[in-house]
């Protein structure tokens, strides 16, 4: 069977989930496409997806689904409604995210057609500590049209998404334990901000605002370390300085590259 349209729903703060589901989503050739983004979305109310294609897409955090995305993805509501499920990764490892992404979306109501785990340039990454820099880059985006392809010739192969086969990827079940983190939270060099809130708009957890003098402050209890206020501060006037960065780069820089399931 084929839908007419295509509706990709993501979490993606730093719009690299974004960017290969919406490739995903071309690949499938559809005479429409709807987009859905939960990232800065702290509505509640349901979002029904029925007579269309699916594509779902989230960052890995430590090898899991990150913990937004599933708080968000939870007002989904399919109605046994075929679901592509892509999870996105900073080159160290997707663990156990797309089973779990999997098991959510199941019990949401979808019904699992393909998954994927592509490679995002990492939150921690930057200038002189690359890792995955650039990434999806010209070769992953085609490499996520050509799945959509696949996809949904899968699908066209049966009369009803009740008929396709279940779909098998890695992971663990009980998922991989993920301890809480030392809350933290990049900074502003006052010097190079010119208060412009666009760091405020891109937050997904409201977590940065603007204190009583007027200038940038930012919760490290809300903060998630996404690092989208970094990376898209038009006056460099954000860091996130961790160790970790060092880490990831020295042992993580080696290129990985997609890896497809239907």
């Amino acid at each position: 069977m084929k839908y007419t349209t295509t509706h990709t729903i993501c979490y993606s703060p730093t719009r690299t989930s974004a960017e290969v589901a919406a490739h995903v989503a071309r690949g499938t050739a559809p005479e429409r496409i709807v987009e859905t983004d939960l990232t800065c979305d702290r509505d509640t109310r349901p979002i029904r997806i029925g007579n269309e294609l699916a594509v779902i897409a989230a960052p890995v955090y430590a090898g899991r689904i990150a913990p937004v995305a599933r708080e968000r993805f939870s007002r989904l509501q399919g109605e046994g409604t075929p679901a592509i499920l892509l999870a996105v990764y900073g080159n160290r490892d997707y663990e156990d995210a797309l089973i779990e992404l999997r098991d959510l979306a199941v019990s949401r109501g979808f019904v699992p057609l393909a998954a994927g785990a592509f490679i995002g340039e990492h939150s921690y990454s930057r200038p002189g500590m690359p890792v995955a820099e650039g990434r999806p880059d010209r070769s992953d985006l085609a490499a996520a049209e050509s799945f959509g392809r696949q996809a949904a010739e899968k699908l066209a192969s049966v009369s009803s998404p009740a008929d396709l086969p279940a779909v098998t990827v890695p992971g663990n079940i009980p998922y991989k334990e993920v301890k809480p983190s030392t809350p933290a939270a990049p900074v502003t060099l006052k010097e190079n901000c010119t208060a412009c809130g666009l760091c405020i708009e891109l937050c997904p957890t409201a977590a940065i605002r603007f204190d009583d003098e007027g200038e940038i402050a930012t919760d490290p209890l809300l903060c998630t370390k996404c690092c989208a206020c970094v990376k898209e501060c038009p006056n460099q006037a954000r860091i996130f300085d961790t160790p970790y960065t060092a880490m990831l780069h020295t042992n993580f820089s080696a290129r990985r590259e997609p890896e497809t399931f239907l």
